[in-house]
């Protein structure tokens, strides 16, 4: 029987009645881990070998558990210091124990800690009294420390721990004194028609893998030993590039909000807080506007915002709009205006393109957005992250309504397959009326808040010089992609926590 030089090797270190390790099999056939690996597996699909896996658990001591064998356990030192000191028959006060202990930094708590939990004694009021009948020379955490601590293989720690309570084992993984490890081992024995095999002859050829050029011109094809492949075996996965589920989720809005007539904005992701807040008549005292819950710059303000703008919005902070204008009286500053802020929102973006700064007066009808990110200090959790993108737009027109808003978002979100939106009404600064808009998870059922709209305010319209209705939204791009992929943790689509194996499985469905 002709084979290739690494199952020749394998075959003859394996024994027909003890059971082999493939990483010993390995040394005595003189060949790496993985080339003996092959050979076996490679030899068991031809009936040679029989190959048993079993899983095993094995401990390794860490560097903290080395430390203690010598120095003994935190908790055994302050019993003996106890005893020593007499607290078996009187209480002793604690810090002269600790003291006598040697016991110096995290020791101290370590000690304390353990010291209760073993029965060693009790603390009260700084005092420490020790359990006499107590025995920490036979400490059974310390004892599977020596126990492991005297055999020099990592494969005999199963042999060596054989005895020891497996909460023991487990108490001492959790104080970082061992460290689990599990894995398979696979042992090998040679069946009788690898016996035959041998005791016939086996002879090693040189097997190739491939046929090339040069074999076919000099004719060494004839010669040599080619390699069987197994085409039932699992090929190694090969991960292509793909785009980010989100951005897919991006392109498809656009799409959408282009087919409806939409135009696309887009602005500075750090801004004026004139455009970001005093635009959308948010008072500058309001909780919102903070430390607490906007990401301050600490750039030059911005000066390049029109003058007389400015002065219109001042006024209908401090005065209101209309006749039954009231405003808000309260403190404004142009300063603080001026300021800059990373945006909460892209509608200062349609602040921006409403008061006609980026693109000139704009004549109704008028229909634009955006899909960009905007930043909040806000606490992480299942639907909320401290950046995000938001789905921003606005209609202008003549004669608009609650009606047409909702509309609009009935149409836009059928486009993905949505079709239960339910809406609450809400109230904004910036808008009246207002609502909220939800949509019903597809996994858990639950109702999530998924935008927030309304229409515009006079008080916000005319200083920005716009005659018109407008009806505007700011809608949660990650929270669309939670209803269209049945994600259940906003962070499982990105940032640190990101879920990679569900970004490479998720399809985005519409």
């Amino acid at each position: 029987m002709k084979l290739p030089e690494p199952q020749v090797a394998v075959l003859n270190a394996a024994s027909a009645t003890d059971e082999t390790p493939i990483e010993r099999l390995a040394d005595e056939a003189g060949l790496k881990p993985e080339t003996a690996t092959q050979a076996v597996f490679e030899l068991r699909d031809d009936g040679l070998l029989d190959v048993t896996e079993r899983e095993t658990v094995e401990y390794e001591l860490t560097a903290e558990g080395r430390e203690y064998i010598d120095a003994g356990l935190p908790e055994v030192r302050l019993y003996r210091a106890a005893i020593e000191a007499g607290a078996d028959d009187d209480p002793v006060q604690m810090g002269r124990i600790i003291g006598a202990a040697d016991l110096d930094g995290p020791e101290v708590d370590i000690a304390l800690a353990n010291f209760g939990r073993k029965g060693y004694g009790s603390i009260e009021s700084g005092e420490l009294s020790a359990d006499g009948d107590a025995d920490a020379e036979d400490d059974p955490e310390a004892a599977a420390l020596a126990a492991l601590a005297a055999v020099d293989d990592e494969d005999d720690s199963d042999a060596a721990l054989a005895d020891v309570d497996d909460d023991v084992l487990d108490q001492l993984v959790s104080r970082n004194l061992l460290e689990r490890h599990e894995r398979t081992v696979r042992t090998v024995t040679l069946t009788d028609a690898g016996v035959t095999a041998l005791m016939e002859g086996v002879e090693a050829t040189e097997a190739v893998d491939r046929l090339t050029p040069e074999m076919l011109t000099s004719g060494e094809w004839q010669d040599v030993e080619f390699t069987e492949y197994n085409v039932e075996a699992d090929a190694p996965e090969v991960r292509g590039g793909k785009t980010h589920v989100l951005r897919q989720t991006a392109e498809r809005v656009k799409d959408v909000l282009v087919g409806m007539g939409f135009q696309e904005m887009d602005g500075p992701h750090a801004d004026a807080d004139f455009w970001i807040n005093d635009c959308l008549f948010m008072p500058q005292d309001h909780p919102a506007r903070t430390h607490w819950d906007r990401f301050a710059l600490d750039v030059p303000p911005i000066a390049d915002i029109p003058e007389d703008l400015v002065d219109r919005v001042e006024h209908a902070h401090r005065e209101g709009v209309g006749e039954d204008g009231d405003g808000y009286h309260s403190p404004w500053s142009e300063d603080f205006a001026r300021a800059v802020a990373l945006r909460g929102h892209t509608t200062s973006l349609s602040m921006r393109y409403l008061s006609g700064t980026e693109v000139g007066e704009l004549e109704p009808p008028q229909r634009y957005f955006s899909v960009e990110k905007v930043y909040r200090n806000d606490t992480l959790d299942a639907t909320h992250l401290l950046e995000f993108f938001q789905i921003e737009g606005w209609v202008m027109a003549e004669n608009l309504s609650v009606r047409d808003l909702m509309g609009t978002f009935v149409e836009f979100y059928e486009q993905f397959g949505i079709t239960d939106v339910q809406f609450k009404p809400h109230y904004n600064p910036y808008t009246e009326p207002s609502f909220e808009l939800f949509g019903r998870h597809p996994t858990t059922g639950e109702l999530i808040e998924i935008g927030n709209s309304g229409m515009f305010r006079d008080e916000v319209l005319e200083p920005l010089g716009v005659e018109h209705d407008v009806m505007a939204w700011g809608l949660a791009l990650e929270r669309l992609a939670m209803l269209t992929t049945g994600a259940e943790d906003i962070r499982d689509l990105h940032g640190t926590l990101a879920d990679l194996e569900f970004l490479r499985d998720a399809e985005v469905t519409y």
